[in-house]
C-alpha cells in the first residue's frame, strides 16, 4: 500500500458534541475508515456530565508515520466537527487557531437552564459570526433537520461525517464507509446511511 500523504502529520481532528448525540460512535467510524487505509489513528475521549447533556469530545490524531498521544495540544486542532453550535465555540476557544477549519451542525440542544429561562442561548447569527471569526473556514449545516426529513435524527452524525469527507482534508473513501455500514445495516437502513453520507459531501462541495 502506498504511503498516504496528509496535509499535516499528525492531523488533529476533534469531534465535539453533547451526551447522547452519538459523538463517540462517529469518532470510531471515522477512525475505522482511516485505519483501513493503513493510517495510524489514536482516539482519546473526554466526557462531561454526558448523562445530563454535558460536553463530549473525541480527539483523533491521524498519522501516516506513527501513533501519537491521544490528547491534542491546546490551540492545535486542524479540523473541528461539532454536533452542537455552542460546543463548537467552546472547542474553538480551547483548540482553535488561525488555520483551523470547522464543520458544525446549526441545530442547538438547549441546556435545562435555557429552557427554564435562567440562562440565555446566543442567537444563530451571533454563533455563526463568532465561529467565522475564530476559524479559517467554516461550514454550517442543519444536519438535524435533514436527518429528520430522512426519517432518523441519528443520521445527522452521518451527514457530518460525509461533510468531513467532502472537504478533502482527510483521505476518507465512500467505498470504505459503505463497507463499514454494511457490517451493521442492510436494506433500507444501509441505503439511508449512504444517502446521508452523500448529502453531507454535497453540502461542502
Amino acid at each position: 500500500m502506498a504511503t498516504i500523504q496528509l496535509k499535516c502529520d499528525p492531523y488533529n481532528l476533534i469531534i465535539a458534541g453533547v451526551g447522547g448525540q452519538g459523538n463517540v460512535t462517529t469518532s470510531r467510524a471515522v477512525g475505522n475508515m482511516l485505519s483501513q487505509l493503513g493510517l495510524f489513528v489514536t482516539i482519546g475521549d473526554t466526557f462531561g456530565a454526558s448523562q445530563r447533556g454535558g460536553s463530549v469530545m473525541s480527539h483523533l490524531r491521524i498519522s501516516a508515520a506513527c501513533s501519537w498521544s491521544p490528547q491534542i495540544p491546546l490551540g492545535r486542532a486542524h479540523m473541528i466537527v461539532s454536533m452542537e453550535p455552542s460546543e463548537t465555540i467552546r472547542t474553538l476557544r480551547d483548540y482553535g487557531n488561525q488555520g483551523v477549519k470547522v464543520i458544525t451542525n446549526t441545530r442547538p440542544l438547549l441546556p435545562i437552564g435555557v429552557n427554564l429561562g435562567q440562562l440565555n442561548y446566543p442567537s444563530a447569527s451571533d454563533i455563526e459570526s463568532w465561529i467565522g471569526e475564530m476559524s479559517e473556514r467554516a461550514w454550517f449545516l442543519d444536519a438535524t433537520a435533514e436527518a429528520m426529513a430522512m426519517g432518523n435524527p441519528i443520521l445527522g452524525n452521518v451527514i457530518l461525517t460525509g461533510a468531513l469527507a467532502g472537504t478533502n482534508e482527510l483521505p476518507m473513501q465512500r467505498g470504505i464507509f459503505a463497507e463499514i455500514m454494511a457490517e451493521r445495516f442492510s436494506g433500507d437502513a444501509l441505503d439511508m446511511n449512504l444517502c446521508a453520507y452523500d448529502y453531507g459531501m454535497q453540502c461542502v462541495a
